[in-house]
């Protein structure tokens, strides 16, 4: 396994900034939301089953996220076009991100050692984070449940 595996963040520390391209080849970046709450939520593959479950559960709580002042997005090791699969097989209408080199994964933490089947690998640790409007890590979770954990999200928030 990598020794270079990801520092997890910290509330109150400023969110690495990124860009990258979405679903359709849209540049996408961190800056773009400066003056908004942004969820950043790091899923490990587009479609699995967890994956699909999580993702869906943003796009139904998308709404009262979004009036709530929370924009979502979400990003992968995938490339463009299994997002473009994924968001169109699902109906899924916020930002979904191609990481493919887990650069951004990395410098947010969500990148590391992880069991899968009884074996241990190295990829996306299915992990949240929320940043402020000034850019600060509002809050950061790591190893978190597919199931459940849009709803406890919101519940933390008081969404």
């Amino acid at each position: 396994m990598s020794t270079n595996l990801a520092v997890k963040l910290q509330p109150g520390t400023p969110a690495p900034e990124f860009t990258l391209p979405d679903a359709g080849a849209k540049q996408v970046s961190l800056a773009d939301y400066r003056g908004k709450n942004v969820i950043v939520y790091f899923y490990p593959q587009a479609a699995t089953p967890g994956c699909t479950t999580e993702a869906c559960d943003f796009r139904d709580s998308l709404a009262s996220l979004q009036g709530s002042g929370y924009d979502v997005l979400g990003i992968s090791p995938d490339g463009q076009a299994a997002l473009a699969r994924f968001a169109g097989d699902f109906a899924l209408t916020f930002p979904l991100l191609a990481d493919e080199d887990h650069a951004v994964a990395l410098a947010y933490g969500a990148w590391g050692e992880k069991l899968v089947n009884g074996e241990i690998t190295e990829g996306i640790v299915r992990s949240t984070v929320v940043v402020d409007p000034e850019g600060n890590v509002k809050l950061a979770h790591y190893q978190v449940k597919a199931k459940g954990h849009v709803a406890a999200l919101r519940a933390e928030l008081g969404v």
